[in-house]
């Protein structure tokens, strides 16, 4: 095939909120909480680092550190993150120092074991684990970032609570809770077991995060147990209004040059590709609304889980490769999506997957496809897109042309760059 479309760069503009200096609001907020009347010196205080690559998460953790040092107390770190990591405490502490939270950096301990202790029997009748070194800790910090979730709705869904619930709980909870949630819902399952563990497993604080479209850091909450569900309703509403989006709400492919737990909990986030509730087209209401996805790679850092490659319909064959398929099936068997773990067609050049994708868009000619393209789906302030946006993109306020039309760049053997450099 020789018809492909043309391709030109765009910026979007989304708000951008942002905070400058992370250790600075850390300590702020957590001083907020007045810790010292709870937190004695000398007490031992479990810190959670989970899987996901949040933007300065090592400086929140260090900060957080530095806080119950000052207040004489031994803080450490225990990794959080339900199956990820091939479900091995080697494999999760590889995880958290690939993000900068090391031993070294952050000043205490890290604890990272597989092994949970069941607290009690939640209302629904199945055992609630906790990570045995959080539970032997005098007080339990629960840091994560808040978000919308990849594959549940509600007025909670990523963050704070669903860290106790999933991430605490390691691989053994984790695959109980999500038994359990598909019997009766996210939004009911995550507030049993928060309800239990806020109640025996001596939380102190919550650390949240929300981020911005640039995936940067917007805003940082340290939160009272008590008000862990009141104020992770407030933030997700915030971190839904600062979500990134695509340019155009509708394509008929989206290229994705990497995907991995780093940047989503199925690799790509469903709530910007549009595939939250099904996995091979957007529901009735659900925007955008993209005919195909074609994965490029894997992020280096998800150590080969492909969670979520089973969304695309096709893929390069490097990105298959690269694919650690026990820990791919560990994941999302353990997360009860099957489908995530299956294998796109694939092949081993980008012209020979755009030559057998475009004919599968319907009536459009190649050449006048609707196709984006993009890094991840943490950085969408920039996207190729093809000749067939141009004129709505021009009528557009919030997106800005930053480049001539010009063919796809293809090497000698067929394959493209990476995204990023097209913009340099």
């Amino acid at each position: 095939m020789s018809d492909y479309p043309q391709i030109f760069r765009v910026r979007q503009t989304f708000e951008r909120p942002q905070v400058t200096d992370i250790a600075t609001e850390v300590a702020s907020q957590l001083s907020g909480l007045s810790l010292q009347s709870i937190v004695k010196p000398g007490q031992s205080v479990a810190i959670t680092a989970g899987s996901r690559g949040i933007a300065s998460i090592h400086l929140v953790i260090r900060a957080i550190v530095e806080h119950f040092k000052t207040l004489g107390a031994k803080p450490f770190v225990v990794p959080a993150m339900g199956s990820h990591g091939g479900g091995t405490a080697e494999g999760q502490r590889s995880i958290i120092e690939g993000y900068g939270i090391t031993e070294e950096f952050c000043g205490c301990p890290i604890r990272a074991s597989m092994e949970t202790v069941v607290v009690c029997q939640a209302a629904e009748g199945f055992d609630v684990h906790f990570d045995k070194h959080a539970f032997g800790a005098d007080h339990v910090v629960v840091c994560g970032r808040v978000k919308p979730h990849t594959g549940f709705y509600g007025d909670i869904e990523s963050g704070l609570m669903k860290m106790m619930l999933i991430g605490l709980g390691k691989h053994a909870g984790a695959k109980i809770y999500h038994r359990a949630i598909k019997d009766y819902s996210f939004g009911q399952i995550v507030r049993s077991v928060a309800r239990e563990v806020l109640a025996k497993c001596r939380v102190v604080a919550g650390v949240a995060i929300v981020e911005n479209g640039y995936d940067e850091t917007a805003k940082i909450k340290a939160v009272a147990p008590d008000e862990f569900e009141d104020r992770e309703k407030e933030l997700l509403v915030l971190a839904k209004k600062w979500l990134p989006s695509l340019p155009f709400k509708t394509a008929d492919l989206l290229m994705i040059d990497e995907i991995g737990k780093n940047i989503s909990g199925t690799g790509m986030d469903t709530n910007v590709v549009g595939r939250k509730y099904l996995d091979h087209v957007a529901a009735e209401n659900e925007w955008p609304k993209i005919r195909n996805i074609i994965i490029r790679g894997l992020t280096v850092e998800t150590h080969g889980n492909a969670t979520g490659i089973g969304l695309a319909e096709f893929a390069l064959t490097r990105a298959i490769d690269a694919i650690d398929i026990a820990i791919t099936r560990t994941n999302c068997l353990t997360g009860g999506h099957a489908t995530g773990a299956m294998i796109p067609v694939h092949y081993p050049s980008d012209r020979e997957v755009l030559d057998v994708s475009l004919p599968t868009i319907g009536l459009t000619e190649p050449v006048d496809a609707k196709l984006m393209w993009i890094h991840n789906t943490l950085d969408v302030a920039e996207v190729e897109c093809s000749a067939a946006y141009y004129e709505e993109a021009r009528a557009r306020e919030d997106l800005e042309i930053i480049s001539d039309m010009r063919p796809l760049p293809f090497d000698k053997s067929g394959m493209l760059p990476a995204v990023a450099s097209l913009g340099k």
